[in-house]
């Protein structure tokens, strides 16, 4: 049995991949460069950004710093105004709360997720969340997990982790974590060889735990 669930959050709690895929996208059409989505999801499995398929089409780095407010604009816009829950979220946790303690490990910006949670519930769920701004080093790098088990203090056999992107699974195996993938449709096609299960939904989770 699990005693600690660790989320991730983009793509797992809410479904927001897409966006912001789109919002850099969309600042980058303001240079005339159109990103290859499929290059985007290999790089994003090795924890590089869209910036990268930028940086070799020859966009100088002040333009990349200057796009980068421009997609974070963007990508605000959408959080506003899209419809981003992910059916079943709510009633999977609350199921969840019931046997286990929970947290999300989430790469987001901070002013990013908290305009995500202004007028939803999920936080009420979780002991604690941990954002880019509350560690060092990012996903793949074991780091983001690893702090939570010891905010939790807890044993790696005692935790399972969430997620649906490559970057994230790595991170979690990298920490020696058990991890389940949950299917997403934006990055369904990524190596998820290494998961320790495949779940279509959150409401699998309850019997993995038990």
């Amino acid at each position: 049995m699990k005693q600690f669930v660790l989320f991730d959050h983009d793509g797992v709690l809410v479904d927001t991949e897409g966006w912001y895929f789109r919002a850099g996208e969309r600042a980058l059409a303001e240079v005339g460069f159109a990103p290859d989505r499929d290059q985007y999801l290999r790089d994003m499995g090795r924890g590089v950004g869209i910036w990268a398929q930028a940086r070799a089409a020859g966009v100088d780095e002040a333009t990349v710093d200057r796009l980068r407010l421009v997609r974070d604009g963007y990508y605000q816009e959408y959080l506003r105004t899209e419809a981003i829950e992910i059916e079943g979220v709510m009633e999977a946790l609350a199921a969840l709360s019931k046997h286990v303690r929970m947290a999300i490990v989430t790469t987001a910006k901070r002013a990013d997720f908290d305009l995500i949670h202004e007028h939803r519930r999920i936080r009420d769920f979780m002991a604690f969340v941990l954002v880019r701004d509350d560690y060092e080093r990012s996903k793949p790098h074991p780091e983001p997990y690893l702090t939570a088990l010891e905010r939790f203090g807890a044993a790696k056999a005692d935790a399972l982790v969430v997620e649906d992107s490559a970057r994230g699974l790595r991170s979690a195996v990298a920490a020696g974590i058990d991890c389940a993938v949950v299917h997403n449709d934006f990055t369904g096609g990524q190596d998820f060889s290494g998961a320790s299960h495949r779940i279509g939904s959150l409401a699998e989770l309850e019997a993995i735990v038990l």
